[in-house]
């Protein structure tokens, strides 16, 4: 056999003893369904046929996993011991061996079995009979409660405003704010005309963040802004442009998903997130 498929013959061995290692930690299998004897007898013979350090970190890994394996096995026998477990197979012989007689003497010694007689008494039909002549009749305990008068009045604009239920100003107006506000941002902090997400859109509280970054969402959509995304830099920048731009159906539009969770927003306060 050539040196070369040798070599291939033995990364699959390594492959295969690996997978099985996996299988056993990850699934919580009996550790002992793995020969180990055989594992180890086959990691030394494949191992002066390695040369090259890919095939030297494969038979590492080989050995970390099966000295996982070994201390599962510790493991196994370990808790089978201090629970005085025992295997079913030499319950099984034991019972099959041992007499009748026997048998019945040790079930007779570990059954304790509980005995409960339940039956009226005079004192329960006395306390019964006190019950019901206490009781008040149907027609007092099922009297109909009438329903006490609300006076309601009209709600007023700032109560419902106060409410959420309406807005303030219309969302086209908010809408027109915002556009404004983040050339206004740009012009103060921004560099090329653009500015950084996320110093966009953090602000002091994270429901506050979260609005911040709906209405900007709207702002792309509708033309008033475009993303600027750096892969390499993983960084993200939202430009603004003089006039919103027209949308043609013709081209096809991204969606650009952006996560906005509390752990970005926590390492947006600490200045962690650009």
């Amino acid at each position: 056999m050539s040196k070369r498929k040798r070599i291939k013959i033995g990364r699959e061995k390594l492959q295969r003893i690996i997978e099985m290692c996996k299988s056993v930690e990850e699934r919580s299998l009996d550790p002992f369904l793995i020969d180990v004897d055989e594992a180890v007898k086959t990691i030394k013979k494949f191992f002066p046929e390695w040369e090259i350090p890919e095939d030297l970190c494969l038979d590492a890994e080989t050995v970390y996993h099966l000295a996982s394996v070994i201390k599962l096995q510790s493991e196994w026998v370990k808790h089978r011991s201090t629970s005085l477990y025992t295997d079913p197979f030499l319950l099984t012989e034991k019972l099959v061996h041992i007499e009748k007689e026997e048998m019945v003497e040790t079930f007779l010694k570990a059954w304790h079995p509980i005995v409960e007689m339940e039956q009226i008494s005079l004192h329960s039909l006395a306390e019964a009979l006190r019950y019901w002549e206490n009781l008040l009749p149907l027609s007092e305990r099922w009297q109909e409660f009438q329903p006490s008068e609300i006076r309601t009045s009209p709600a007023t604009r700032e109560e419902l405003i106060r409410q959420r239920i309406l807005r303030e100003k219309a969302f086209s107006e908010e809408l027109e704010s915002f556009w404004q506000e983040l050339k206004n941002k740009v012009k103060e902090k921004g560099v090329e005309g653009k500015i950084r997400y996320w110093d966009f859109v953090g602000a002091e509280t994270y429901e506050e963040t979260v609005h911040r970054a709906f209405l900007t969402s709207f702002l792309v959509t509708y033309g008033y802004a475009s993303l600027e995304i750096q892969s390499l830099e993983e960084e993200i920048f939202i430009k603004p442009n003089e006039k919103p731009a027209a949308k043609t159906r013709k081209k096809q539009l991204v969606s650009i998903p952006i996560a906005v969770t509390t752990e970005d927003w926590t390492k947006w306060k600490k200045g962690e997130l650009q």
